[in-house]
């Protein structure tokens, strides 16, 4: 038994983690041990690790509100999915580059990205909304899978610069029956790449369950490739940040990929246009709900006595101002002159776009004529 650098409370022992499942924090907010991953936090951190979580959950809960409102095209809802997402995103230095797939709002929250720009391409008013170079976070990937090989061709370029950052790649369990994602091993694994492949096992891919999809845990599948898979809880907000933590730095120091299947839930629909009560029992998310990310960080906040509830009510009433303003900037996001579809598209204009361009402009203006 150890003693916990944030409150000097007594930890629990190894045997209280499920066996196969890094565990640091039980549901019940129950401080916990492993033998390979140990990570030592102040309260502060602690708090922050909580902040985080609440805050990214109220901008999900307005961006689906937006949606049903009519003000959002569609939105992939990461409920349930919150720890996963800031404890690995948390892990990352500032020189080591992120690629998400399109669900990884959190990530984008620690990166320092304006939760407006966000919601910008789901809004349809532009092709992304932040520069990926600024935030070390690639743009969103909808294509399953696609993101995972150009983030094996980033760690290789800089792995051949000599620069001491690691890269990091974001996708769902749905992900590694692509042929892409196991592309992206192979060359990764030759290379020694100093890449951490983080799939957010969330059960479901849109309507098919992960044991549709692989006959062995997923992390399991690195050995295949030849290097490390971890299985970590998936919604204990400190075993991500420690396992992600420790993945990131044996890519820095040339111990190659490492392979990290969060084993989470999504609490939600696959995206809004989805409806999940129609391939899913209710009994199902009812159980995953007692496992609830945000819950036992603050069951552990209180119990610990590292914060107070007057803390969690002054997190609460952020998170609320916070989504407030998302809604209010959203609502007031100009709609793009319709021309600029072309724009950006390729980083110079060719002879097709052109015709394109031209075409769709005679389009437009001659709804000018008509109502002449």
């Amino acid at each position: 038994m150890t003693i916990d650098a944030a409150r000097g409370t007594p930890r629990g022992t190894v045997a209280e983690s499920p066996p196969g499942l890094v565990q640091l924090l039980t549901p019940a907010g129950e401080r916990v041990e492993h033998p390979d991953y140990e990570i030592d936090l102040t309260a502060e951190e602690i708090k922050g690790l909580y902040r985080d979580l609440v805050i990214v959950r109220r901008l999900d809960t307005e961006a689906l509100a937006l949606t049903r409102q009519g003000e959002l095209a569609v939105w992939p809802s990461l409920r349930g999915q919150e720890a996963a997402q800031i404890g690995s995103a948390r892990a990352l230095l500032p020189g080591d580059m992120a690629f998400p797939s399109y669900r990884e709002h959190g990530v984008a929250w620690c990166r320092g990205v304006d939760p407006v720009k966000v919601l910008g391409s789901y809004r349809g008013i532009n092709h992304a909304g932040w520069d990926p170079r600024k935030h070390n976070l690639h743009l969103p990937t909808i294509v399953i899978g696609s993101q995972a090989l150009h983030a094996t061709g980033y760690a290789m370029g800089i792995q051949r610069d000599g620069a001491e950052d690691a890269v990091i790649v974001y996708f769902g369990d749905g992900a590694t029956s692509e042929g892409d994602l196991n592309e992206a091993f192979v060359w990764s694994a030759v290379q020694n790449a100093p890449i951490v492949f983080f799939c957010q096992n969330n059960q479901w891919a849109i309507s098919e369950p992960s044991e549709r999809q692989s006959r062995i845990p997923l992390h399991r599948r690195a050995d295949g490739f030849g290097f490390p898979g971890v299985r970590v809880d998936g919604n204990d907000v400190l075993a991500c940040l420690a396992v992600t933590r420790k993945a990131l730095d044996g890519a820095r120091s040339g111990q190659g990929p490492t392979l990290v299947e969060a084993f989470t839930y999504r609490m939600g629909a696959h995206t809004t246009t989805d409806d999940p009560n129609r391939y899913r029992l209710q009994a199902e998310v009812e159980a995953w709900q007692l496992k609830d990310p945000v819950d036992r960080v603050r069951a552990y906040l209180l119990k610990s006595r590292t914060a107070d509830q007057e803390f969690l009510d002054e997190v609460d009433a952020e998170a609320k101002e916070v989504g407030a303003d998302l809604r209010r900037r959203c609502l007031e996001l100009p709609d793009p002159e319709l021309d600029e579809l072309w724009d950006n598209v390729y980083v110079a204009e060719h002879p097709l776009l052109a015709d394109e361009r031209a075409r769709f402009t005679s389009y437009l203006r001659s709804f000018d004529e008509v109502s002449r």
